[in-house]
């Protein structure tokens, strides 16, 4: 199993970017996948998830900025990132969950990274103000 994420870039306090992940050897309408980013000295936060029945959760520093969606027919889920702040400077990665078909029995375990199995490269977003 492999993801890889690209779209990352620089971009401008207020701008927007997106995301992808393309997972080879898992099927998203299968597994739930996540977005975790880490921003330079501080440890990785959870962003967002997208269930494999397409239930999404966002972390509350993100709401209503951010958007995950998802195309199983291309095995791909996007991180759409609008009303950038510097403070979302960081290094994204995507996650899939570690177990099929996975339901976090409260919103807060959506965020639990020992759930997820593997993980993506990471892409670089830097948001100058």
């Amino acid at each position: 199993v492999q993801l890889q994420a690209s779209g990352g870039g620089l971009v401008q306090a207020g701008g927007s970017l997106r995301l992808s992940c393309t997972s080879s050897g898992v099927a998203f309408n299968t597994y739930g996948m996540a977005w975790f980013r880490q921003a330079p000295r501080k440890e990785r936060e959870f962003v967002g998830r997208i269930s494999w029945r397409g239930r999404v959760y966002y972390a509350d520093s993100v709401k209503e900025r951010f958007t995950i969606s998802k195309d199983n027919t291309k095995n791909t889920v996007y991180l759409q990132m609008d009303s950038l702040k510097p403070e979302d400077t960081a290094i994204y990665y995507c996650a899939v969950d570690r177990h099929p078909q996975y339901n976090p029995s409260r919103p807060e375990y959506a965020g639990y990274e020992q759930q997820y199995g593997v993980w993506g490269q990471g892409t670089l977003v830097t948001v100058s103000s």
